[in-house]
């Protein structure tokens, strides 16, 4: 079960996401050291034999008539990062192909992970480039994706610690309330306190 990568941009001429930010990077955010943006989608794939991932690549994840996809990111000089959801976040376009594969190849649902992968042309500083950056991921549903080929894409949970049983809260002081609270951190006050104990 190896991982397979695959990115795909669209065709030159059908390149206006990446024209329209491009212009909102210059305009708005006043980089004019920005003189060229490239918008690739990335798509890393595992649990696919080889021949159902190269018809994959021409009917799932790319549109041969709009879309360029190639194996690796294009030549060049560039500054380059990558954006994926946070785990936990749902990823339409991952869950759409994976869906689509398991309806073309009649076999198991296949592990995608997608990110976006912004190409930045010009002589960007750090701290520029630090700003874009800042401007394109959005914390509450995104991060900054690493650029190189994961070993699995299958996350792996630590094991939850043991849940800790409370011996004596039933039987609590009303005056115990204040310290208990401090003692776990609790966003709650006295009264939340005492009235759970009297629930319980």
């Amino acid at each position: 079960r190896m991982v397979r990568r695959i990115y795909v941009e669209k065709k030159p001429a059908l390149r206006h996401e990446a024209g329209a930010l491009l212009g909102e990077l210059r305009t708005l955010l006043g980089i004019s050291a920005l003189t060229g943006l490239r918008l690739v989608n990335r798509y890393d794939v595992e649990g696919l034999d080889e021949d159902v991932f190269q018809r994959a690549v021409k009917t799932v994840f790319s549109e041969p008539q709009v879309d360029d996809a190639g194996t690796a990111l294009p030549e060049g000089d560039y500054t380059v990062f990558a954006v994926e959801y946070l785990p936990g976040q749902f990823d339409q376009r991952a869950d759409s192909a994976a869906q689509c594969i398991r309806l073309m190849s009649r076999g198991e649902r296949p592990e995608i992970r997608t990110a976006e992968v912004y190409l930045l042309y010009g002589n960007l500083t750090d701290d520029e480039f630090g700003v874009i950056k800042k401007y394109v991921i959005n914390p509450v549903e995104a991060r900054e994706a690493a650029l190189g080929v994961p070993e699995t894409l299958r996350i792996s949970h630590p094991e939850p610690a043991p849940i800790e049983t409370l011996d004596g809260f039933t039987s609590m002081e009303d005056g115990g309330a204040a310290a208990f609270i401090e003692k776990y951190s609790l966003a709650m006050d006295c009264a939340d306190v005492l009235f759970c104990r009297d629930y319980f």
